[in-house]
């Protein structure tokens, strides 16, 4: 298959180390049949345990709104965003784990590590009953904040708003989209706020369950072997054997190191403190995050595979540019349009508008992790808001806005803001055709 490699930007706090030419080569040749590298654990700077929580991470915010120049005046915003940092999505995960630890205890094999995490994971299940799922206190906040940066940053625009508000029908998400409304409204009490939430919204917010040709892709997984080698080549035994000294085989201590791993990273996100380190080292850490952003990536995102994990996106795109238009036309009212919806409504979205860290085309895998990383892409409450602004001369320019940062919307261009007419040819082009 040949697979054209698209460079993708990075912004300059993510400070990437290249593989060298000599590994490159030196891989290569070992698995040159797969037209694959499996990556070194020091191909690239190592990451720190909070980055390897991934997709898992909680929102960091940024330090400084960064403010438009006076010249233009804000029209409108569209945003869409993932929902706030919640519990684990459901048991599986913590079930999976205690089911090994408990089999450990039964027959005496377990360490002191071993029952330290049995009681964390009893600990997590009690935290977590009626719960999981849900939205907790810290993504509530992580939304409020997000809104009411927004509210501070354009007062003039928030003021006497109508806003438009839609969601998936799952309910973190509708509660991301109430606490994000009702912070506006506590910041300014003369919005009008327009909320809708339900399977009617599936085809913007949840794509991945109704388009057809990506269930096959899902269901094919073109990309198995390949993902399977770097999992088995990755993913120490290590970590699971410091839990137990039972005899297990391999590819099942492998697995069991997965879902200890699944578990701890999402438990910054309802509020468990753990440092990761107890249970890992950061070597370990570095590659079994690599082989989960790899299947993120793989998944979600345009890759040498397929672009259907981001052509399910055009519904969403195109939804954005037509309020656009239909803002600037005077059809539509609503200058402030909001979408809440998953990581997995994300990153299709951020790959097919090929934003600077979110798209990435390359059949060499191993290259992966030093280009598309999940916990920039898409940490929890992870959001993506085209600004509308219009000139004096009447021109209307846009700035696209990721998790409040802005960036450049067109790859090899350093311009923050783009005129619109530029900017609609350049996303209508992107659209599957």
């Amino acid at each position: 298959m040949h697979c054209l490699k698209t460079p993708a930007l990075l912004p300059a706090f993510f400070t990437i180390t290249p593989v060298s030419d000599t590994m490159n080569r030196y891989l290569s040749t070992i698995f040159a049949a797969l037209i694959l590298l499996v990556p070194s654990a020091h191909a690239i700077a190592p990451l720190s345990p909070g980055q390897c929580r991934g997709s898992a991470m909680p929102y960091i915010a940024p330090k400084h709104v960064v403010a438009h120049p006076d010249s233009l005046t804000p029209v409108m915003i569209n945003h869409v965003g993932r929902h706030g940092a919640r519990y684990l999505t459901s048991a599986d995960k913590v079930n999976k784990i205690l089911g090994f630890l408990d089999e450990a205890a039964h027959s005496g094999k377990i360490t002191p590590l071993g029952t330290e995490l049995r009681t964390l994971c009893h600990k997590v299940i009690d935290a977590s009953v009626g719960r999981w799922g849900t939205l907790d206190t810290i993504g509530m906040a992580e939304q409020a904040g997000i809104a009411r940066r927004m509210c501070e940053a354009y007062p003039r625009l928030v003021k006497g708003a109508t806003v438009e508000a839609l969601s998936s029908y799952v309910p973190r998400c509708v509660m991301s989209m109430d606490c994000f409304t009702h912070e506006m409204t506590r910041c300014d009490n003369s919005v009008t706020v327009y909320t809708s939430s339900g399977r009617i919204n599936s085809p913007l917010m949840r794509p991945f369950d109704l388009d057809t040709a990506y269930i096959a892709y899902s269901h094919d997984k073109p990309y198995l072997p390949a993902y399977k080698h770097f999992y088995d080549s990755l993913v120490s035994t290590a970590p699971a054997l410091r839990l137990t000294t039972a005899d297990i085989d391999t590819h099942r201590l492998r697995d069991a190191t997965m879902e200890e791993f699944g578990m701890l990273a999402g438990l910054a996100a309802m509020g468990i403190d753990v440092d990761l380190t107890r249970y890992f080292t950061i070597e370990e850490l570095n590659d079994i995050w690599t082989v989960r952003n790899l299947e993120q990536y793989l998944v979600r995102t345009a890759n040498c595979y397929s672009t259907l994990p981001a052509d399910i996106a055009a519904t969403l795109l195109r939804d954005i540019i037509s309020t656009t238009d239909r803002v600037i036309s005077g059809t539509l009212d609503a200058r402030i349009q909001l979408r809440f919806g998953h990581a997995e409504t994300m990153m299709p979205l951020l790959s097919l508008m090929r934003l600077q860290g979110c798209y990435y085309i390359s059949d060499k895998l191993a290259t992966v992790a030093g280009h598309w990383r999940n916990f920039h892409v898409v940490p929890m409450a992870s959001n993506l808001q085209l600004k509308l602004f219009k000139a004096p001369s009447g021109r209307y320019y846009v700035r696209a806005d990721l998790n409040e940062v802005p960036v450049p919307l067109i790859a090899g261009r350093p311009d923050i803001y783009l005129p619109w007419d530029e900017a609609r040819t350049y996303l209508l082009s992107l659209l599957p055709k």
